[in-house]
């Protein structure tokens, strides 16, 4: 097939001369050798496969909510094993200063003390649980699994555009696409050293058990979720299954009066060591938190302030959550490190501070204004393609509440080649990495790349049309270009 292919941003696949980057070179001749009809047979069968495993995600609107199946593209996002290592001990930098920096604020808040965090910026935090101040879990850990999403500028940069602590979700869309790309090119796994991923589930229960309160070779682990009608319920539902243990709903649990969880069973009460929780702080214990909860479990805070219980991720993650937080992270690197970031944070203006206040308010058409703890693409202004109406809500909102807005320049972010009907076409994309954090660390080989199906999109969220690419972390094995 004669691919007459160009973008005019960085490419993840594409050099500037126009000729494949190194670490897609094999691949990307395998793929010019397919005609257009077998690409669309190639394409049809990953549809297929993807189906079959039951792929989904939840989509709510006004009128009810659906599920709908993940949309997929079959070409692949390439990244070479030399930059990976780099960006892999960014990541882990990050997420240990992170910790640190949770562990602290529900400590002796020292960074505050220190001026290096500002007081009403914690003050105004939706996310801080005083339920958990003297808390110390495990291995000082509150963010056990954390996302955090990556993205390539104009120049090369690959930046972390922010980090996800609470429920990160997306590592099953990840791991099956990663299936589906080997029963559709299994020519190519032959052919090309990719590193795998299918070692997370053993890796996350790992992390897990060693949580555990009570000494066990395998202790009781279970994925707690709202139920069948939340979004992500294919991903808890996946899980549960690939790791071998049970997935359960509040109503499945209980408290008993010496602060242990046990979970109900056809055999009688199971002791629980630890809960995969993927529900939000909220919900998860009335007594704790809201009253009108039914998702929870009465007594979990008491039992997991008692040492009773492992909780990933620790209540109160969230804090660190946060657009406004994440402005600080460079300054809580090198707080808690003494090290600068080995991956930059994208440029960010704090509408709390009044002087980039006023630059957010003169230059609102140029830049993507967010707020503070909203996620899935929803609450944010992309300004140059915003109405000047879309424009002038957002000035009232920030004016009205500035803690709760940061504003950032429209990248130019990269692309990658995207089969789009029968032909191939550039299409923005960004990259979750998963990393683990328990007795040690991990980081998933690649992550799960999102892509904007619409052309000239910036908002990747399947929650807002987004789709996905498996992502191929490439040993080049010296080869040269």
């Amino acid at each position: 097939m004669d691919w007459c292919y160009r973008s005019d941003f960085c490419d993840e696949l594409i050099g500037p001369r126009g000729g494949p980057r190194v670490a897609a070179r094999r691949v990307w001749k395998y793929l010019r050798s397919l005609d257009r009809h077998e690409l669309v047979e190639r394409r049809e069968a990953c549809e297929i496969a993807a189906l079959v495993a039951g792929i989904t995600f939840r989509v709510y609107h006004d009128e009810g909510s659906a599920d709908r199946a993940m949309p997929f593209d079959l070409i692949p996002r390439i990244i070479s094993l030399r930059e990976w290592e780099r960006t892999r001990a960014g990541l882990e930098q990050r997420v240990t200063a992170l910790n640190l920096f949770i562990d602290d604020l529900y400590g002796d808040q020292k960074i505050v003390a220190d001026g290096v965090f500002p007081a009403d910026v914690l003050a105004g935090s939706v996310n801080f649980r005083e339920q958990c101040r003297g808390v110390r879990p495990r291995y000082g850990v509150w963010a056990h699994i954390c996302g955090s999403d990556l993205v390539r500028d104009a120049d090369g940069t690959l930046y972390v555009l922010e980090d996800n602590l609470r429920v990160p979700s997306g590592v099953s869309y990840m791991l099956e696409n990663r299936q589906v790309m080997k029963k559709v090119f299994p020519e190519l796994f032959e052919d090309i050293d990719i590193l795998p991923v299918d070692d997370y589930p053993a890796r996350l229960f790992d992390t897990l058990a060693s949580l555990s309160p009570r000494p066990a070779d395998y202790p009781v682990v279970v994925v707690l979720t709202p139920g069948m009608f939340n979004s992500a319920y294919f991903e808890h539902a996946w899980l549960a299954q690939q790791m071998g243990v049970e997935l359960v709903e509040g109503r499945d649990l209980i408290v008993d009066d010496h602060d242990c969880v046990f979970m109900r069973t056809i055999h009688g009460f199971e002791q629980v060591d630890v809960i995969y929780r993927r529900i939000d702080d909220a919900f998860l214990d009335p007594d704790a938190f809201r009253e009108d909860s039914l998702l929870g479990v009465k007594g979990l805070m008491r039992a997991w302030r008692a040492g009773r219980v492992g909780l990933a991720n620790a209540p109160g993650a969230g804090v660190a959550d946060d657009k406004v937080v994440y402005s600080y992270v460079p300054d809580i690197i090198r707080y808690y490190l003494d090290q600068d970031p080995l991956v930059p944070n994208v440029p960010t203006w704090r509408c709390s501070i009044r002087s980039e206040l006023d630059h957010v308010l003169a230059n609102i058409d140029q830049l993507v204004v967010k707020p503070a703890n909203e996620s899935g693409g929803y609450g944010m202004l992309i300004g140059p393609h915003a109405t000047r109406k879309e424009r002038d809500r957002f000035k009232k909102l920030i004016k009205a509440d500035p803690r709760n807005y940061i504003a950032q320049p429209t990248l130019a972010i990269s692309t990658c080649p995207t089969l789009v009907g029968a032909q191939v076409a550039p299409r923005h994309v960004d990259l979750r990495p998963f990393i683990l954090s328990g007795d040690q660390q991990y980081v998933t080989t690649g992550g799960l790349t999102r892509v904007a199906m619409r052309a000239g999109s910036l908002v990747v969220n399947s929650s807002q049309g987004g789709g996905s690419k498996d992502t191929w972390i490439v040993d080049t094995n010296g080869e040269a270009g």
